[in-house]
């Protein structure tokens, strides 16, 4: 049987039977039957096979050659994904209700941006490899279980991936998202985004955009949205649970807490870091606990949010901050044995503006370094301090090398993570022009970037 010849029986099964995508159905093959959810089919997708969402949250391809008979379903079929046991959360709080069922009355409306990222790609069977082909409205449609939650508009800002994104994307998605929230229409605003450098741009938004009304919650994947084994499904769910029912306001990540499909972890946009290549629970919250965690459709918030800055939502668009420049003239230079100090003088000369060092445990770097470092502060380049380690402070009163640094002008930032510190001195430097009001500000707790307790998760 021919590809035109699999379509032809697929458009009479579908008129015959008077199936829609989206629809919940009951699909005889020549092998077995299956339960769930018809996907619409992409423009990439094998032409010879249907998409069909079972009740476990899983995709499967159907071969359109194999089918005998498509029932649709009256009841709405509810996807499940298998939590197991109840999970108890070891410090967090059952701070939240349930997830109302939304079937009948939606009260929620929440803005979905697109930026591109495996959330946004699929398969190209042509190669076997990922391609970024997905639009908001297909990674919507896509996903059934999303219209029990909210109304959701979609709209594509990038197409992306994560490794191309550069801070002139992150003015652009941060003005994006002001014009969402300044509507007065959402609730929340969720932006899909590639997870290699997602940490990156919540960091960025963290700071672009202050005092928020509503959540803005950016969602990724591992693996892409047409896979079997895809987190797309549940993160994307995770995050709009989340926006819809905290009380809160704020920028986070919401990605897998664990490798299994039970819980959501929603971190705080500053104070989050991926930190393995192809997990599902690859993003950690760093010397926090995660802000909240989504399972079952309630939403745990960490004991810890009380002592961090975060305030809850409020209607008061017009008091929100929109700050969406950045400077792109700052680098992260990451010390090591054999580190050539003549990457400091390059800094320099390509008249580069401020300097993160990501130093050795407390944040040291060698001796041979001092001259360059202090001909830099010497010509008003800024030069900052963060560790290396992932977890733990910056301390440059403990050891000689670091009291000689801190002589030389160089200035430690706690325990904010070496991405955030970049970001931050990038967004400092193209809205503030006093060095006075640089140093104050990057020194200043403005979005938990640090804290004061240190809790390892």
């Amino acid at each position: 049987m021919t590809v035109d010849d699999n379509y032809s029986k697929l458009d009479e099964l579908f008129k015959t039977s008077g199936v829609k995508f989206g629809d919940s159905v009951i699909i005889e093959t020549q092998d077995a039957t299956h339960l769930g959810i018809l996907i619409p089919r992409y423009e990439y997708a094998d032409k010879n096979h249907l998409v069909l969402k079972l009740k476990n949250g899983y995709n499967i391809g159907i071969n359109v050659g194999k089918i005998k008979n498509i029932k649709k379903i009256t009841e709405k079929l509810e996807t499940t994904i298998n939590h197991g046991t109840d999970y108890k959360f070891g410090g967090f709080i059952s701070g939240q209700d349930p997830v109302q069922d939304f079937s009948n009355t939606l009260s929620s409306h929440l803005s979905l941006l697109s930026t591109g990222g495996t959330i946004s790609s699929k398969i190209d069977y042509r190669t076997g490899g990922v391609m970024a082909a997905l639009t908001a409205k297909e990674l919507n449609d896509s996903i059934p279980e999303l219209e029990r939650i909210a109304n959701i508009d979609p709209e594509v800002v990038l197409t992306e991936y994560s490794e191309n994104i550069k801070p002139e994307h992150w003015s652009v998605i941060a003005t994006k998202v002001a014009d969402k929230i300044s509507s007065g229409k959402y609730d929340g605003v969720i932006v899909s985004h590639g997870t290699d450098t997602m940490h990156y741009t919540s960091a960025a938004l963290s700071f672009a955009l202050q005092n928020l009304p509503v959540p803005v919650v950016l969602v990724g994947a591992q693996r892409s949205s047409d896979r079997p084994s895809s987190d797309a499904s549940l993160n994307l769910i995770g995050a709009c649970t989340f926006a819809t029912k905290s009380k809160f306001s704020g920028v986070f990540v919401a990605m897998h807490y664990t490798v299994s499909d039970d819980i959501i972890a929603c971190h705080i946009g500053t104070r989050v870091r991926k930190n393995h290549t192809s997990r599902r629970d690859a993003f950690r919250s760093i010397d926090v606990l995660p802000f909240s965690l989504v399972h079952n459709g309630q939403i745990e918030i960490s004991r810890q949010y009380a002592d961090l800055k975060f305030q809850e939502r409020h209607n008061n668009v017009e008091n929100m901050i929109v700050k969406p420049k950045f400077e792109n003239k700052v680098s992260l230079l990451k010390f090591h044995p054999g580190f050539d100090c003549r990457m400091i003088d390059y800094c320099l000369e390509s008249g580069h503006k401020a300097i993160i060092i990501e130093g050795t445990g407390l944040g040291h770097v060698s001796k041979e370094c001092f001259s360059q470092i202090k001909n830099a502060v010497k010509r008003g380049i800024f030069v900052f301090m963060t560790s290396q380690c992932i977890w733990g402070r910056t301390a440059l009163t403990v050891y000689d090398t670091g009291r000689d640094l801190l002589n030389l002008g160089v200035i430690p930032l706690f325990n904010t993570t070496s991405e955030t510190a970049l970001v931050k001195a990038m967004w400092c430097l193209a809205n503030f022009k006093e060095e006075k009001d640089v140093i104050k500000t990057m020194t200043t707790n403005i979005a938990n970037e640090f804290t004061n307790r240190i809790i390892v998760d």
